[in-house]
């Protein structure tokens, strides 16, 4: 259920920003979603207590951050502050990219999942990979070798029509930094497995794929798939990507940063 605004946040609002943006910044808060599954489900692959910091905790944290830098960002807005508004991009970035991220996150695993992809998504794979097989191992590479945290990511091009694999650095977001459509992420920041497989990152990228949801990932990838015929039309699609900056995350993350994901 989600939880009440904390008592006087609306007439904090109106005194603060115009009614218009009062509103808009009550309409934008965020909450930490539920998981669907208990903290336990994931064993033996990921531990219930590393789920329950990771959830209860540190995107938690993401949610909160996220929260107190858009009410800071509406009242800047409203006084015409442009110098704290730019001042604030940072954390509007790295908190709602650790909301947006977190949230695939949790929905790309369950503990029934496992095995292998159908239908069009595999044939979408074997296309842009060769196998599925080759799809792991290009991911899992390209995941254990961010340095540092960040995220490895299955990502949909719709320019080219083609899956693509890419790296992010930090809490950029997928899609606001390089315009792929998120499917699949696997969070390779420590908080997401230190606790179990210490300093071993390839472990904890091997487990993953255990656990991988794939009836969520074809959910995301779905609506880019109008037909049964679609696949075999891409076939001839360009494999090129240009990584220009997507500008239809959110109306705060669509600024145009410097791109750290690496799109392979």
């Amino acid at each position: 259920m989600k939880p009440p605004n904390p008592p006087g946040i609306s007439s904090r609002c109106t005194t603060t920003l115009s009614p218009f943006l009062g509103v808009l910044a009550s309409r934008l808060k965020h909450t930490l979603p539920d998981l669907p599954y208990d903290y336990g489900a994931l064993e033996p692959h990921i531990s219930a207590e590393i789920m329950q910091l990771h959830h209860s905790k540190h995107h938690a944290t993401y949610v909160n951050n996220l929260n107190v830098a858009e009410e800071k960002y509406h009242e800047a807005l409203s006084k015409g502050d442009v110098t704290t508004q730019v001042a604030l991009q940072a954390a509007l970035r790295f908190n709602g990219g650790g909301h947006i991220n977190h949230t695939i996150f949790w929905t790309n695993l369950s503990p029934n999942g496992g095995g292998e992809p159908q239908g069009e998504l595999m044939e979408a794979i074997k296309r842009d990979f060769g196998s599925f097989q080759n799809l792991k191992e290009k991911m899992s590479a390209a995941t254990i070798a961010v340095q540092g945290s960040g995220w490895g990511w299955l990502g949909f091009d719709k320019e080219s029509r083609r899956l693509r694999v890419a790296a992010c650095a930090n809490q950029d977001p997928l899609q606001g930094t390089t315009g792929l459509i998120p499917l699949l992420g696997i969070d390779v920041w420590e908080h997401a497995y230190y606790l179990q497989y210490k300093n071993v990152r390839p472990d904890y990228v091997k487990a993953i794929w255990n656990i991988v949801n794939w009836e969520n990932v074809d959910q995301r990838f779905q609506p880019y798939i109008p037909d049964k015929t679609s696949v075999q039309d891409m076939k001839a699609a360009p494999s090129s990507h240009d990584g220009k900056v997507a500008t239809n995350l959110t109306v705060l993350l669509d600024r145009d940063v410097a791109n750290c994901c690496s799109v392979l």
